[in-house]
């Protein structure tokens, strides 16, 4: 007896600890999702009793309208525009009493509400509708089909760059009801452009004048797009401004604050968060903001009465989107302005040649300053070529001229200094010092670095190379080919050990700095903006911008100089800047006469007589050789397209950053241009789009080959 009611004693001891667990893990376990109702004999709507769907199914073999069932219960709220569930894949056999029954559960948007199906089979029901909230209008829609087609991109993908993902506390709070319409602004500081007072007064009229404007050096440039927001709200009508980063979008912000005051604009950049962004995004969509600020996904913001779509910096590669269908944010609102006859502004320190082309073909007038106000607002440019740099004992022990030496020696009297270098890092490329040829690596014949002062080792393959010697000259010394940013800070603050300096770059990027004596280091892009302007800004290894193998080297260099020399300030008040390059190139000649304008006129010119992109239309295929062929036979180009290689891609480098759209590890990849003239790109991109379609519907996604209408970077 003592043992059995020693062990119930026990038992009784244990049952209360082994519930208690249970119960935790019970409450732990993640409870299962009930599965959606498959409307199994549940009536139909009474009147139009079919829904239209776009599933979220970004393949373009299945880039169309899907037809399903609607429930009586769902009748209310599913309307055109809403986010949608619905059963996709289900076979012709899974029908049970006329309904088709099974596949999977994915997202949708619902288009279209109809009497009857262009489909003679049995419907699938919709299974729910996520959210009463209408999304999609039609104007939204016929934008994201316009640039599925462009980009030979299907409409699935185009709807998820556009509509951001729900929030259903965002959904759950209402929007503020709209404000009536500002007063027309003054003109303000575009009186210093010939045409800039008319171009407000036609936009606060109700006009709808497209533009490429050149703008001055200088801070200005965000009030002067904040006025021309305010002069389209005058007129009862949206403004939209996309612009590069978000450092842009806060400056805008701040001008259209100080301008029109809190409630008139909407600022959509992913800094918000998703919450905040899609609340700000509804508002939009509601009516009740008239004015968006953002970044590149603002592109499709969802603007009531759109008067003025405008965009800032465009060569910034930022505008470019990575995800399928890798749409450019100029092309987008392109297609705004000519779909809805809104008013375009295109503006920029820099000009690029998609700009110039639009100011050729008369679809948009130029916006410039006087060259009187143009030498007024721009600093003293200075260069400093290899032959002065060959003859210079400075550059020799430090890299530096001596003009550069002096610049910045006078430059921090009265405030900050600007040093831009093209790379971050330490000493990311060597050359042999006596003949300035790259040092490579014996087994890849990749480049050779020093990171973080260690020893030589390859960027490609990663070996070590302890023996080196120069294949050329047989030197045995190296010298720092492009100096990255830490490197030149550290030069320079040995230089001038009593003044601070900050960096600015990938890593870091400062917003701003104070007008005190500083030496700032930056990266291209990264230039924080300098209290009252620097008093000078030195644009290092010029040359390395420059001889990049890009048909865009020169643009691009042109257009980061001028960005950086921007913040500095005017000749007036002394500033100098200080470019390390050769002076009879192109673009440094730009640079010094502070004409980027007729750069690009000049580079519009030869590539018309070249036949290079703005003036064709090109398209890129890359993939695996045999996959690349097999879609160009295949393809319907048109009659007039010509194919270009293909040539081979060099895969990433092992270890580094990865971008979308790299050659995978072990994997060779070919590249194919192909290129029409004027006229024929909507022709080559459906031709693409119908390969690649046919190709997926077989079966061929194992071998992926991957198509960009108009590629920013071709070599």
């Amino acid at each position: 007896m003592s043992s059995e009611n020693g062990n119930d004693e026990s038992g009784a001891g244990e049952q209360p600890e082994q519930l208690a667990l249970i119960r935790e893990t019970v409450r732990r376990a993640k409870v299962p999702r009930a599965k959606p109702r498959t409307w199994r004999g549940a009536a139909l709507a009474k009147e139009l009793p079919v829904a239209r769907v776009v599933v979220n199914k970004g393949v373009l073999h299945l880039d169309q309208f899907f037809d399903y069932a609607v429930p009586e219960e769902l009748d209310a709220i599913a309307q055109p525009g809403v986010r949608v569930r619905v059963r996709f894949g289900a076979g012709s056999y899974q029908v049970r009493d006329g309904r088709r029954e099974g596949g999977r559960l994915i997202d949708g948007f619902l288009v279209e509400r109809r009497a009857e199906s262009d489909y003679n089979g049995p419907l699938a029901a919709l299974a729910d509708v996520v959210s009463p909230e209408p999304v999609l209008g039609p104007e939204l829609l016929a934008l994201a089909r316009a640039v599925a087609d462009r980009y030979a991109g299907s409409l699935a993908d185009v709807l998820q760059l556009a509509v951001p993902p729900r929030s259903a506390r965002a959904e759950a709070k209402p929007s503020p009801p709209p404000l009536p319409p500002p007063p027309a602004p003054e003109p303000g500081t575009w009186e210093r452009y010939a045409q800039g007072p008319a171009f407000l007064t036609t936009l606060a009229r109700g006009g709808a004048p497209r533009a490429v404007w050149n703008a001055l050096p200088g801070p200005f440039w965000a009030e002067e797009l904040a006025r021309a927001v305010a002069a389209t709200l005058a007129s009862g009508r949206g403004a939209l401004v996309v612009v590069p980063d978000g450092r842009a979008a806060a400056r805008v912000d701040a001008a259209l604050t100080a301008l029109l005051g809190e409630g008139r604009h909407a600022l959509l950049t992913a800094e918000a968060g998703p919450e905040k962004r899609y609340g700000q995004w509804l508002a939009v969509r509601r009516g009740a903001v008239r004015a968006v600020v953002g970044t590149r996904a603002a592109m499709f913001a969802p603007v009531k009465d759109l008067g003025l779509v405008a965009i800032w910096d465009d060569g910034d590669s930022s505008h470019s989107e990575q995800h399928a269908p890798l749409p450019h944010a100029r092309e987008v609102l392109l297609l705004r302005a000519a779909h809805d006859g809104c008013g375009f502004l295109l503006g920029g320190t820099s000009c690029t040649v998609e700009a110039a082309q639009l100011v050729e073909s008369g679809w948009a007038r130029p916006l410039v300053a006087p060259r009187e106000q143009v030498r007024a607002a721009a600093p003293l440019v200075r260069t400093v070529g290899d032959g002065e740099l060959a003859r210079d004992e400075a550059a020799r022990a430090a890299r530096l001229p001596s003009l550069a030496w002096q610049t910045v020696r006078e430059g921090l009297r009265t405030g900050p200094v600007l040093v831009q270098v093209p790379r971050r890092g330490y000493v990311p490329r060597l050359s042999c010092e006596r003949c300035r040829t790259p040092a490579r690596c014996r087994h890849c014949a990749g480049p050779l670095e020093a990171p973080e002062q260690r020893e030589l080792r390859c960027g490609w393959c990663g070996r070590g190379e302890p023996g080196w010697h120069c294949a050329e000259c047989g030197g045995t010394r190296l010298r720092a080919q492009v100096v990255g940013a830490r490197r030149t800070a550290e030069e320079l603050g040995r230089a001038f050990p009593a003044v601070p300096v900050r960096t600015s770059g990938r890593d870091h990027v400062l917003d701003t700095v104070p007008g005190r004596p500083a030496l700032v280091v930056s990266t291209p892009g990264a230039e924080p903006v300098a209290e009252g302007g620097y008093a000078a800004a030195l644009l290092l290894d010029g040359w390395a911008m420059l001889g990049r193998p890009d048909l865009r080297a020169g643009e691009e260099a042109l257009r980061r100089w001028i960005d950086a020399a921007s913040l500095v300030r005017g000749q007036g008040e002394g500033g100098t800047v200080v470019v390390v390059a050769e002076p009879t190139l192109r673009p440094v000649q730009a640079l010094v006469r502070w004409d980027p304008v007729g750069h690009a006129q000049r580079e519009l010119a030869e590539r018309a007589e070249l036949g290079f992109p703005p003036v064709s239309r090109m398209a890129a295929v890359t993939g695996r050789p045999e996959a690349v062929a097999a879609l160009l036979a295949a393809a319907d180009l048109p009659r007039e397209a010509e194919v270009l290689g293909p040539v081979p891609l060099t895969p990433a480098p092992a270890g580094g950053p990865r971008r979308p759209g790299d050659v995978p590890q072990g994997e060779t990849w070919e590249r194919a241009l192909v290129r029409v003239p004027p006229g024929s790109g909507a022709a080559l991109a459906a031709s693409l789009k119908a390969a690649q379609a046919a190709r997926l519907a077989r079966g061929a996604a194992a071998e992926p080959v991957r198509i960009r209408v108009d590629p920013p970077d071709i070599g």
